[in-house]
């Protein structure tokens, strides 16, 4: 396969490193939501998400699991209390839905082993499929954006090539929650008892039963106002599971001792039951990444 090295530093444009303290989301046109979601629960960030709300700035969001204003944007299900699958609910209340939006974070990202922490590598290349903000000036940020990275061009061993990796934005906002299909078969279910497995041994492991659990997840968006054309199909997702031969970062950081990661899993639950709407593998889940949480709490209070 072919190895694209890219180097922030050597590009062009600017870079600012600084504090969330130092932050002045007023000078920025588009602010990116691209941590995990249990840092926002950091008093230092959630100061700077009530700068980001105050400044009125628009947020593009990276998180595989939504900032719930995003969600308070899907009528269908407004007033569900979902605040049990964050880490701090409280800590979003001060973004305006409005000016929120979500991207289906489909490339597949990890920090290789015996890297430098600012080494990220992407094990899948494809594209984030952004949902429309609410306003048109807004989207024109986005169109923006994807029309600048279809431009970029990279050199490679004397030859012009394209990143594979690009910015798409659709139409609908339902578009991002296609992720939560491949999420619930794949990522969570790396998670076992008492190890950890890749991606692609999730997938392949049993076909037909990562096929129905994936088909049952595309239910709850569709039940939500999802189109089937907003989903991906699970064919395309098992055969792109094929090159995920490492365990998902959700997976990764609970075997690493992580007190709290994001939690889908339990979103999706939360939702499903509030529409009727219930699987015992989703609950399986649920039950076995909670078990590896209390461990893992356990362990840093013993």
């Amino acid at each position: 396969d072919t190895v694209v090295e890219l180097q922030s530093k050597n590009l062009p444009g600017e870079i600012t490193a600084i504090s969330a303290q130092s932050a002045q989301p007023s000078q920025y046109d588009l602010v990116v939501l691209a941590m995990q979601e249990p840092q926002y629960a950091a008093p230092p960030v959630k100061t700077l998400l009530e700068k980001i709300g105050a400044a009125g700035v628009p947020c593009l969001s990276i998180m595989n699991i939504p900032p719930i204003p995003y969600l308070a944007r899907i009528r269908s299900i407004a007033g569900y209390n979902i605040s049990r699958s964050y880490s701090s609910a409280s800590a979003w209340a001060v973004l305006d839905p409005a000016l929120i939006t979500l991207a289906s974070l489909d490339p597949q990202a990890f920090r290789p082993p015996n890297e430098p922490e600012n080494v990220l590598q992407v094990g899948l290349p494809t594209n984030f499929k952004v949902a429309p903000f609410e306003k048109a000036e807004h989207n024109q940020i986005l169109n923006r954006l994807q029309n600048d990275i279809e431009t970029v061009r990279y050199d490679l061993n004397g030859q012009s090539v394209e990143l594979p990796v690009k910015l798409k934005v659709h139409d609908s906002i339902y578009v991002p929650l296609a992720k939560w299909c491949m999420l619930i078969a794949g990522n969570y279910r790396c998670v076992q008892d008492k190890k950890m497995r890749s991606i692609k041994d999730a997938v392949h492991s049993d076909i037909k039963f990562t096929s129905e659990i994936y088909r049952w997840v595309g239910k709850v968006c569709t039940s939500m106002g999802a189109s089937p054309e907003d989903l991906v199909p699970f064919e395309k997702y098992a055969s792109a599971a094929h090159e995920l031969q490492h365990p998902s970062s959700a997976a990764r950081a609970l075997l690493a001792g992580a007190k709290n990661i994001e939690r889908v899993d339990k979103l999706v639950q939360q939702i499903g039951a509030a529409r009727g709407l219930r699987n015992d593998e989703l609950d399986n889940i649920v039950a076995r990444i909670d078990s590896w949480l209390a461990k893992n709490r356990e362990i840093e209070t013993a």
